[in-house]
């Protein structure tokens, strides 16, 4: 049972070890964590404050008086510089605080600058926390002089996402460290407890009685163990060798009395003679007094021998000692007892071994009542730190020269001589005293008698020094602190015929071409009916905004992306992560809100009968330089888009202004021959092939290629130079009814089954690479040997929708492509 509760409560110090030093790694890991996010996102703060602020100190420098107002051309490069994935917001104020152009509500927010230091703030914004950036630009009129302030804002998704990359990068090599770590800790921690193994093998080597010192190599750290092991071993051989003294001590010195005792019985057995009988038995009685007071001092001194190794210690009063002595005396002895203490030694408490002390006292004791007559004596003072008993009788004391003698076992002093005893008395006394750290003194008392003198160390009081004080005071006193045009609308029941789910899309594409989807679609979802609204991309967008459609769209498709990545920065898309949106092309998506599915290419167009195949321009510049050369010829014979009307022929115009040099030389030569302008790529495309017009500029040619392909009178050209490529986007509006089945066609367009749709019939081009179709982007890019350039989803196409510039955009846009004589 005993083994059992032992191996219950043992333990391994070196799993221990091992459990605290990776508890150390994983705190020092943690607190590495801790501080490398801490700089992540600074870092990453710092970072994109740089890319705020230049945005702003750009826009600054585009700021203009003109006629006394501010006016100001946001430059594209205030906003390409940024991410792409995070929503991009921005407001210019005058001196006077009003918003020249950008968003008013977020002026309302920031107070005004008057310095050209950038300075950084976080405000609720839309529903997001987003960071400005604000600058000063000091500006001087004729009138006045004052502070024109503008503010960048941007989402921090991107800031969280760079903080999260480097985290993330530092934190793998930390974890692999601390793995690492915590196996060479295990390595070490075994060889360190290797003397150990080495120490264990050769104590179990040793027979039981070899009790000599360990000498095997062992580690500083162990050496105190392997030293209280082998002072533990030396005292343990000095235990049986007192034991085993003890016992032949013991033999030799019961022996004789026994031995005496026996013969004495053998001749009382025989005595006839009553007289000499008695004197027979009280001699027997008497070795028997003898025989036992003997085996009753060895078992005592072997008890005190057991509880003075032991060193089992309490506070002892030993006055109370002294007077459970006096108690445990026959009454007569106990009347000649006279105690004497100081008040001082009787309320002195010692360190000790209790039962020890009053066996010494004991024995003190009745030595002096067996070798006196007269009274006993004990006295007690303090002196010099120290208890001093002393218990004194007129008994005949002991000579000079026999008091370091008696003080051993079996010795007795030749005035003793005819007196029962066992001689072991007094060692038993030095034996204590010795235990306690005393003095023990035989004098010869004035007068006649023996004085046996105790001297005890009193212990020491604990104190406070001054650093304990020091500590107390300071514990204390911490304790004590305290817009619109005529829309188509085309129902799609259903193939199952029910009517409870119907999914509701607002788009630009051509009814019959985006029919396609509708089937792909509903072959996948039978369950589903779907209400498909035509339009154009800039009603779609002024009449979402302004709430005019008449209808509560779940889905918004338009070839104007642009438009359609203004209405997610300002906070109406729905986010989804689509399963399939890990396979687009970075430029085809925004955030996780505006998702491109088609890859459409700006084409020119023309009709052969009225321009042959040797003649047809096949750049921007060779096109202008073709109208500047036979403007009479051309006149009113060359369309594009109305970018007044038209969202993507804006958009569209935007990007060749970016883009080409050649542009506003082009845009002179569309004035110089009348260009129609027109609201549509069909439009363009009807003139086209029926003769009316004779070439069609910036037409998508995805309607090109479609119409193409139905036989239409119409020859396509993919620049040589550069093509713009637009996608067409959806966006889910956060007012839709049924945004499940928003997210279900998302799916369904990026899909395989989506996109093959848009490499086969529809010819609108699939933008997932590697499709299989005659239309992919792959074989798009194929037909023509200039760069292909797709206009990618991002904050840049922000810069283009800002209404100063859109409209100085169109105002000089007019101004050159108004007919000249």
């Amino acid at each position: 049972m005993a083994a059992g509760t032992a191996s219950q409560k043992s333990f391994s110090i070196r799993r221990r070890i091992f459990a605290l030093a990776v508890a150390l790694l994983l705190l020092a890991a943690v607190v590495l964590i801790v501080f490398i996010r801490d700089y992540a996102e600074r870092a990453s703060d710092r970072a994109f404050d740089r890319l705020l602020a230049a945005s702003a100190l750009t826009i600054a420098g585009a700021v203009q008086v003109e006629n006394e107002a501010v006016v100001v051309e946001i430059p594209f490069a205030a906003f390409a510089m940024f991410s792409g994935q995070d929503r991009v917001f921005y407001a210019v104020e005058d001196p006077d605080a009003r918003t020249v152009t950008g968003y008013e509500d977020l002026a309302m927010q920031m107070p005004e600058t008057v310095s050209a230091e950038p300075r950084f703030t976080d405000v609720d914004y839309r529903g997001e926390v987003v960071r400005v950036a604000s600058v000063g630009r000091l500006i001087s009129t004729a009138s006045d002089t004052g502070w024109v302030t503008i503010h960048v804002a941007e989402t921090q998704k991107q800031r969280e996402a760079l903080s999260a990359e480097i985290l993330s990068n530092a934190v793998l090599p930390v974890i692999a460290l601390t793995l690492l770590a915590v196996g060479l800790v295990w390595t070490g921690i075994s060889r360190m407890f290797a003397p150990l193994t080495e120490l264990e093998h050769e104590l179990r080597a040793r027979a039981p009685d070899d009790l000599s010192p360990i000498t095997v190599p062992v580690p500083a750290e162990v050496d105190h163990l392997v030293a209280a092991l082998n002072g533990f071993m030396a005292r343990l051989q000095k235990a049986m060798e007192r034991v085993s003294g003890l016992v032949a001590e013991a033999a030799h010195e019961v022996r004789t009395p026994l031995a005496s005792l026996r013969a004495q019985a053998e001749v009382a057995m025989d005595e006839a003679d009553p007289e000499a009988l008695r004197r027979r038995v009280g001699r027997i009685h008497t070795g028997a007094v003898q025989a036992s007071q003997l085996v009753s001092q060895l078992l005592m001194e072997a008890t005190i021998s057991h509880r003075m190794e032991n060193q089992e210690t309490e506070s002892i009063n030993l006055a109370a000692v002294i007077e459970e002595v006096r108690q445990r005396l026959d009454p007569d002895q106990a009347g000649r007892l006279a105690v004497a203490l100081t008040h001082e030694a009787a309320e002195a408490v010692l360190r000790g071994d209790r039962v020890a002390l009053r066996e010494m006292m004991r024995n003190v004791v009745d030595n002096a009542l067996v070798y006196s007559e007269g009274g006993v004596d004990i006295s007690g003072r303090l002196e010099g730190g120290a208890l001093i008993v002393a218990v004194s009788d007129r008994g005949p004391g002991i000579e000079e020269g026999e008091k370091a003698k008696v003080l051993e076992r079996f010795h007795r002093g030749k005035a003793g001589g005819g007196k029962v005893g066992s001689g072991l008395g007094l060692s038993i006394v030095a034996r204590v005293v010795a235990a306690h750290r005393g003095k023990l003194t035989l004098r010869d008392r004035p007068g006649g008698g023996l004085a046996v003198e105790m001297e005890f160390p009193l212990p020491r009081r604990a104190g406070l020094g001054l650093g304990a004080l020091v500590v107390l005071a300071a514990a204390t006193m911490l304790a004590l602190q305290p817009t619109p045009t005529e829309a188509a609308t085309t129902h799609y029941p259903a193939p199952d015929g029910s009517t409870a789910r119907i999914l509701t899309i607002l788009g630009t594409t051509d009814t019959p071409l985006f029919a396609h989807f509708i089937e792909g679609f509903q072959a996948q979802r039978p369950d589903v009916g779907v209400l498909y609204e035509e339009t154009d991309s800039l009603p779609l967008f002024e009449g979402f905004l302004a709430d005019s459609l008449g209808m509560t769209p779940d889905l918004l498709i338009s070839s104007a992306s642009d438009l359609q990545l203004k209405l997610a920065n300002d906070g109406y898309a729905l986010a989804y992560d689509s399963p399939y949106l890990s396979a687009l092309p970075d430029w085809a998506h925004w955030r996780n809100e505006v998702f491109g599915f088609t890859f459409e290419p700006a084409v020119i167009i023309y009709n052969p009968d009225r321009i042959s195949a040797a003649e047809v321009p096949r750049t921007h510049l060779t096109l202008a330089e073709l109208l500047e050369s036979q403007t009479e010829r051309f006149r009113g014979q060359i369309a594009t888009y109305d970018i007044a009307l038209s969202g993507v022929g804006y958009l569209l115009a935007a990007q060749d202004q970016t883009i080409s040099s050649t542009f506003w030389r082009l845009a002179n030569a569309f004035g110089r021959v009348n260009a129609q302008f027109s609201g549509s790529s069909p439009a363009i495309l009807n003139g086209v092939a029926d003769g009316s017009l004779a070439l069609g500029y910036n037409v998508l040619g995805s309607y090109a290629f479609a119409r193409q392909a139905e036989g239409a009178r119409i020859e396509i050209v993919v620049p040589d130079d550069y093509v713009l490529v637009l996608t067409r986007a959806m966006l889910i509006p956060r007012s839709a009814t049924q945004p499940d089945l928003s997210r279900a066609f998302v799916d369904f367009a990026l899909s395989p089954a989506g996109q093959a749709i848009a490499a086969g019939p529809t010819a609108l081009g699939s933008v997932v690479p590697e499709g299989s179709g005659e239309w992919t982007s792959e074989a798009i890019a194929a037909r023509g040997r200039g760069v292909i350039q797709p206009i990618p989803l991002g904050p840049g196409l922000l810069v283009a929708l800002d209404t100063l510039r859109r409209q100085r955009f169109l105002d000089t846009w007019q101004e050159i492509v108004s007919p000249k004589p």
